[in-house]
């Protein structure tokens, strides 16, 4: 009975020795492949996260591939259908919620959500993260919310800075129309719904949803609203009021590079990335150097909506338990544990809870005058509705319908064929 209870001592010693490693006494293997979220694009980043997570889980080993989004959802989808998908993956709920999640391919992590996690992670981004049936197949890390910019030195120019709250970035709809003529008497390229593909499209779905009020989805992701009367309200608004341009020849980016010259003096298509891009110019200032104000999108509600962007990670069934449970430990660690904050800063975006493990995450970009000032954005994150079904043809039936508004076809009807479109591939 001695020598029992001095081996259970004993393997109780060992297990604290080593924490949760212990599992791992053989070393395991895993794979992450992870698409470009900041700087988890980048290999000198994430290898320095890679390296201390290693050191702190000596049975674990990662090995990364890095996805663009040009070809990263078909070389996933190849991988899946050869049997060869990666462990672990680093995306949004679109792709793993509602697209691999729903097509049986992912890991439910619902025993990761302890109950620090579901009073501490904002409502919108759980539910996200969760299906219907209550399965989750996504831990979040990091968020942020896309909004607007104003060339400000413009606005100045012509008086339409009155119009604007640059202490809470906030606008009413009747001031946008009013911004607008007060610019395009000066250029007539003042705004464009770019509408050459989906790049880009949550800024041209933003506008016209908080201009009167309207929904892109129901409230329970099941079908899609764009044909409200609020929206198409607010289409034949834009369609009309000169200095907007409907433009098929360009997408959010390229949106983006003509407001950065100046030959915009708006852009629909904007998020603290943008807002940090210094390729021509210091942050926050276009090519010529003028000041870039990012804004929360003109509405007649109480407040806008601003669509947002969730990223964590979630893990493919590979039929290995032990890979599993090894992955788990990467996603606690990155995502809830005092190494949290570097992993969040390495996207540059904003963390999805207040703390993790002590760590203060409300505080991690003190000092940093940008990212504080785009924090008061983040309250108006409205609701994550990139998790309705047939996604992928709404966003192609999205930018079509928007060219067809841009050349003069009745708005009623383009918005009530994008919905019929849309809504057949979401089954309804």
């Amino acid at each position: 009975m001695k020598k029992l209870l001095a081996l259970v001592l004993t393997l109780c010693m060992v297990f604290a020795l080593f924490g949760g490693s212990a599992a791992y006494a053989d070393d395991v293997t895993i794979s992450l492949w992870t698409y470009p979220i900041g700087g988890w694009g980048n290999s000198e980043i994430v290898d320095k996260l890679i390296a201390d997570f290693e050191a702190a889980n000596p049975g674990i080993k990662v090995t990364v591939e890095y996805l663009a989004y040009a070809d990263g959802d078909d070389k996933v989808n190849t991988a899946i259908e050869g049997n060869a998908a990666p462990d672990l993956i680093m995306e949004g709920p679109e792709r793993l919620v509602a697209n691999w999640g729903a097509k049986g391919y992912m890991v439910d992590l619902a025993e990761l959500w302890d109950d620090a996690d579901k009073a501490e992670i904002l409502p919108v981004v759980q539910a996200a993260c969760f299906n219907k049936a209550g399965a989750s197949y996504e831990y979040p890390l990091c968020m942020t919310a896309h909004c607007m910019a104003i060339n400000l030195n413009r606005f100045q120019a012509v008086g339409a800075d009155k119009l604007i709250d640059l202490d809470t970035h906030t606008w009413t709809t009747d001031q946008f129309i009013e911004a607008v003529k007060l610019l395009a008497a000066e250029n007539p390229n003042v705004a464009a719904i770019y509408c050459s593909g989906q790049g880009g499209d949550q800024g041209t779905r933003a506008i016209i949803n908080n201009l009167y009020g309207g929904t892109f989805t129901d409230a329970d992701h099941t079908k899609y609203t764009a044909d409200s009367p609020e929206n198409i309200k607010a289409l034949e608004l834009l369609a009309g009021l000169e200095g907007v341009n409907f433009d098929p020849a360009i997408n959010g980016g390229e949106e983006i590079n003509l407001f950065r010259q100046g030959i915009l003096d708006m852009a629909f298509c904007w998020n603290i990335g943008a807002q940090l891009n210094t390729d021509n110019n210091d942050a926050g200032l276009t090519n010529d150097g003028d000041t870039i104000v990012c804004m929360a999108f003109p509405t007649d509600q109480a407040q806008p909506a601003l669509c947002g962007g969730i990223w964590g990670f979630g893990i493919f069934d590979n039929g290995s338990a032990e890979k599993i449970e090894a992955a788990k430990t990467f996603i606690k660690y990155m995502a809830d544990s005092a190494a949290t904050a570097d992993a969040v800063k390495a996207s540059t975006y904003f963390a999805v809870r207040d703390t993790a493990d002590g760590v203060d995450l409300t505080k991690i970009y003190d000092g940093n005058e940008i990212m504080s000032e785009y924090t008061k954005l983040m309250p108006f994150l409205g609701d994550y509705y990139q998790v309705v079904p047939g996604w992928a043809e709404a966003r192609t039936a999205w930018w079509n319908m928007l060219q067809k508004v841009g050349s003069g076809a009745d708005v009623t009807e383009a918005v009530t064929e994008f919905c019929a479109t849309a809504n057949a591939a979401a089954g309804k």
